[in-house]
């Protein structure tokens, strides 16, 4: 079960105006669910993403990427079960035949749709099965298909992950509305294993491409669940213009509010992913500040939400601590400017305990008030490394024993 978390009703997912979504079982890779899923755009809809940085990505994230080079981006679709990555000039041939279908069925060019897989690496995509199912869901279209789309696209998910808000910008109203899935092979280098955020503002390709990135940095670029970047990690971002308000410049009115709240909303999304971590039981925030720069922190964040030392003493509650500092300590592999990082500076908090200081264990810390810092499901750890102003914060969840479980019986 994740933790405090539960997919908001289909009534709190609000329609964007531009958008219709739909979904149907194309028996991709198991009978009798919902594995296929199509969204549709308005004309004029603008379209920017982000993607893994993994050599080996899907043939769908090559794809997407050359298509994206023009606009006029009119569908998406969506498979789950299987991939498409490993798989060569097959897979990319499959991931364009994708495309060609749905543009045959919907009068529009092939690079005009965008494909996405999601499921098992390394296995070839039954595209005959997918363009099967496509009829059915073009004929399953509408505006409020959120919440049935947000379940279509889960895999190891136990839950659907959705958000969604309104905003007042420039005097006028937006809507914001996403979707993410992802439960392992969280550690996306760019975002996460599939986003998909849409509003109906109007926002100009320059900005909506710089949005799209600093939405991703500050929400998707900050969580881990084992380390693994994913061969497909897209987060696409979508701008329908059918609504009042307009962005051609970040001085226009509203912008930073409308700003805010896309990235507000790609947080809850990347947040939901961690809180169901495959077998989580516990949440945690790693706050690290006292840095000289933002990626030093977040270096040091990922190296404490990392370990797999650091991520099952938190599953059983123990305290041993030490295993935190540890990986502050080697977390200069990751940013060779931690290199001369003074142990003696750093300070270390579990919850409102400080647990080091002075390079070793603080004089007040006792064992027991860290051990009932570690008993929560939700958790904060808090590092200041004295030696500079910037901060980050990463979002990681425990290592259980139903991790494990999951894993080794992925494909069966």
């Amino acid at each position: 079960m994740p933790v405090n978390y539960a997919t908001p009703a289909a009534d709190q997912l609000f329609p964007v105006a531009g958008v219709r979504l739909g979904v149907a079982e194309a028996g991709i890779r198991k009978l009798n669910r919902r594995d296929l899923t199509l969204i549709e755009l308005a004309p004029g809809s603008r379209v920017a993403g982000v993607f893994t940085k993994n050599r080996f990505c899907a043939a769908p994230v090559h794809v997407c990427r050359e298509h994206l080079q023009q606009e006029g981006i009119r569908a998406l679709v969506i498979n789950t079960g299987i991939a498409n990555a490993g798989t060569g000039e097959p897979g990319l041939d499959a991931a364009r035949q994708s495309c060609a279908a749905l543009a045959k069925l919907m009068d529009l060019r092939a690079d005009q749709v965008l494909p996405f897989s999601t499921g098992v690496i390394l296995e070839p995509l039954p595209v005959e099965r997918l363009k099967a199912g496509l009829p059915a869901a073009l004929s399953a279209l509408k505006a409020d298909g959120w919440h049935d789309a947000a379940h279509a696209i889960m895999t190891t998910d136990t839950v659907a992950k959705a958000a969604s808000r309104k905003v007042g910008a420039g005097g006028t109203a937006a809507t914001i509305t996403g979707m993410a899935k992802g439960a392992g092979m969280i550690r996306p280098n760019m975002a996460t294993m599939l986003g998909f955020m849409a509003t109906d503002a109007a926002i100009s390709q320059p900005m909506l491409e710089r949005l799209v990135k600093e939405a991703a940095d500050e929400s998707f670029n900050c969580i881990t669940i084992d380390g693994d970047t994913s061969t497909n990690d897209s987060f696409i971002l979508i701008a329908t213009g059918q609504g009042t308000a307009k962005f051609e410049s970040i001085t226009a009115p509203g912008w930073d509010e409308f700003k805010q709240s896309v990235i507000a909303v790609a947080r809850e999304l990347a947040q939901a992913i961690v809180r169901d971590g495959e077998g989580a039981t516990k949440y945690i925030e790693i706050a690290v500040a006292g840095g000289r720069s933002v990626a030093e922190c977040k270096a040091v964040g990922y190296a404490i939400g990392h370990s797999p030392l650091v991520k099952t003493a938190f599953f059983a509650s123990d305290p041993n601590l030490g295993r935190i500092l540890a990986a502050i300590g080697y977390a200069w592999n990751n940013d060779p400017g931690l290199a001369d990082l003074d142990d003696t500076k750093v300070k270390v908090w579990l919850g409102d305990t400080l647990v080091a200081e002075n390079g070793g264990r603080a004089a007040s810390y006792r064992e027991e008030d860290g051990a009932a810092a570690m008993k929560p499901a939700e958790i904060r750890v808090r590092v200041d490394l004295g030696r500079g102003s910037q901060s980050a914060n990463v979002w990681t969840c425990d290592f259980s024993y139903d991790y494990v479980k999951i894993n080794a019986d992925y494909r069966s």
